[in-house]
């Protein structure tokens, strides 16, 4: 038995989730729920607390704008992450016309409350499924209609993802026979200003590693994960940091960092500003030489191979898994996709027909198609191109 509170404290690691646990959501906390069962813990008889409070700042990236923080995309960042901070949605519709449809949420939580406005329409009735969450809000708003014997998903993102975290934990240290007679409660660094963590007065009862960064990278490169890219960024701040600099962020140290690295890797000044660091900000600015010159540099580094295997791969996987199929760039080019309002980007490396591994990047700004056809259809060409070339970039 625990007499006192039992603190999770977490460290930013994003692994607790299905996507790292074969799409099963309901092994994502387990690690913790055996380990704690493991040290003999069968009662908590104080409170259940989220501690948050390794990362310093706000739960959103600069300049993220309000529109984007309800998607999956925009999800908020915490120290204690888990299932990326959204719930995934599935509607279907009703069985009669004119009836609600029917939410399956995953995982199954009631951390959210969805208020239903939809309904079901006949078959040739258009599909149309909206979903509003107010920011700092667990209430999500649900309207439009689906025609009869069809479905839809979706994606929202959990206010508050730390409570949350412990709330699923509760609830899977119950069916393991753990109670818990507090209350569930998260804290974060402001909570930690005015109450500090005395850990020499603390005991650990069990710790749980995340998954190597090799597995984390590829998880975040190839789906275009924005959580794992900022929670990565708060990890070089939090290790960063001066303790007694008490103005500056989490984020503001690990974008120094990155500057610094930035520095290290030959880009010029003036071609590449950090803002966050999962590309959201349209604060963030960067040229295609910048980038082309990071390719370089990452392909001499110690670390190349790991990153290069995490990057998406044309025609396999991530999100090129649909694009160059039946071309030289199948299976070849390995490419990072960008997109934000109106830009779009595809940056990466191509095998030529000679055998010559170039790097190369192509951005499209203030770019809008005209309905004809899609950006895929501007991009994809480029590494297409490269991938049969047969001369020597080294050869006049």
């Amino acid at each position: 038995m625990l007499k006192g509170d039992l603190i999770v404290y977490g460290r930013g690691d994003p692994s607790f989730a299905a996507r790292f646990n074969g799409g099963d959501s309901s092994k994502s906390l387990e690690p913790i729920v055996a380990a704690l069962v493991a040290a003999g813990i069968h009662r908590i008889e104080g409170d259940l607390i989220g501690d948050e409070s390794y990362f310093r700042g706000p739960p959103f990236g600069s300049s993220w704008t309000w529109d984007d923080l309800q998607n999956y995309y925009g999800a908020e960042v915490s120290a204690l992450s888990q299932e990326d901070n959204v719930v995934d949605l599935v509607f279907n519709s009703g069985p009669k016309i004119g009836e609600p449809c029917l939410i399956v949420a995953r995982p199954d939580t009631p951390f959210l409350n969805f208020i239903n406005r939809t309904k079901t329409g006949d078959k040739g009735s258009k599909r149309e499924i909206s979903l509003y969450r107010p920011v700092g809000e667990a209430v999500v708003y649900v309207s439009g209609q689906l025609p009869l014997g069809t479905n839809y998903p979706d994606a929202v993102s959990v206010h508050r993802p730390a409570l949350w975290f412990v709330t699923r934990l509760k609830e899977q240290l119950e069916r393991r026979g753990v109670a818990v007679a507090g209350k569930l409660r998260s804290v974060n660094w402001l909570d930690r200003e005015t109450q500090p963590l005395d850990f020499s007065k603390l005991t650990e009862i069990a710790s749980v590693e995340s998954r190597p960064l090799s597995e984390i990278l590829a998880k975040m490169l190839k789906p275009s994960q924005n959580l794992y890219a900022q929670l990565l960024l708060l990890q070089v701040g939090a290790r960063s940091r001066k303790s007694d600099n008490k103005g500056q962020t989490t984020a503001d140290a690990g974008i120094a960092e990155l500057n610094r690295f930035a520095k290290e890797t030959g880009i010029k000044p003036g071609e590449l500003f950090f803002d966050e660091g999962s590309g959201l900000s349209r604060s963030a600015l960067v040229t295609p030489n910048a980038i082309v010159q990071l390719l370089i540099f990452m392909s001499r580094h110690r670390a190349a191979e790991v990153f290069r295997e995490a990057l998406p791969v044309a025609g396999v996987d991530g999100s090129l898994r649909g694009r160059m199929k039946g071309t030289a760039a199948e299976k070849n080019v390995r490419a990072k996709t960008g997109t934000i309002g109106y830009v779009h980007a595809l940056s990466g490396y191509v095998t030529t027909a000679a055998g010559e591994r170039l790097a190369f990047s192509v951005m499209l700004n203030g770019y809008d198609t005209d309905g004809k056809h899609s950006v895929k259809d501007d991009l994809d060409p480029i590494p297409v191109t490269l991938a049969g070339f047969k001369g020597r970039s080294d050869k006049p």
